[in-house]
Parts: C-alpha cells; structure tokens; sequence
C-alpha cells in the first residue's frame, strides 16, 4: 500500500484501488503576528521582542489610516488633511506557545495612549520552509 495525501487521520483511494491511509505530520502551530505601529517605536518594540525571545522578523514602511481618517496638518497657513499616516509593519511567525507573550510585549513597548498606536493581527500558519536547507514547520523559524 502506498500513503497518500498530507492531511492527519483520513483514508484514501490509492491508485491500485486499496485504501491508503493519509500520512500523519504531527507539527506544532505557528501564529504569524503582524503589528502596525508608530515608526518612532520600533526600537522599543524590537528590543521588547528579543527579551522574549524572538530571533527574526520583517520590517516594512507602510501607510494607511484608521477611524480617524488621517490628520490634519498646517503648512504655511493652510490646513490640509494627510489621508495616508506613515506606520512600521512588523511580521513575525513564532511557535504557537509564545505567541501571547509575542503579542504582550509588542502591546506594552508600542503603546503611548493616543490615537494611532496601532493593532496587532494573529494569523494561523500551517507550515514554513527555509528554502536554503528545506527546514519545515518551527526548525525553519
């Protein structure tokens, strides 16, 4: 018999016509954590990550705005709305066991207490590949 498919605990037709069973990975789950926050704490942030062990994440300069539609600004007598706030998005897939305290500290080293801090999005992952060694799942973050 011949084993068939990736998903846990199912059966399957093999080609021959007998049933194969699916094979099993048992992986842990990774969460992707993404963060848009004020660019002017990143460096509280990444060094907040570090402390709890985080060894890896991309960086990106991002625009957008919230609720409150962006800010008004003056500039040589006249006022005028900036639609698009500049913000620092952070992506980091981390073992599922420390995704709280991921997210905890980015809360705490990104929070002033005004409008515009950010929001911090969790997202399932399924598995990771790091192409150089073909690493999977949690080796391969």
């Amino acid at each position: 018999m011949e084993t068939i498919g990736p998903l846990l605990g199912k059966q399957a037709l093999s080609a021959t016509g007998a049933i194969a069973p699916y094979q099993v990975e048992e992986r842990q789950q990774m969460k992707k954590i993404e963060a848009i926050i004020k660019p002017f704490k990143l460096d509280e942030v990444k060094d907040a990550l570090s402390e709890v062990g985080v060894q890896g994440m991309t960086v990106t300069e991002v625009k957008g705005f919230g609720r409150t539609g962006g800010k008004k600004e003056v500039y040589r007598g006249s006022a005028y709305v900036v639609d698009f706030v500049p913000k620092v998005k952070l992506e980091i897939v981390v073992p599922d066991d420390i995704a709280h305290q991921v997210v905890d500290a980015i809360e705490k080293a990104a929070k002033t207490g005004r409008i515009g801090d950010g929001k911090i999005f969790l997202s399932t992952i399924d598995d990771a590949v790091r192409i150089r060694t073909g690493e999977r799942a949690e080796e391969a973050i």
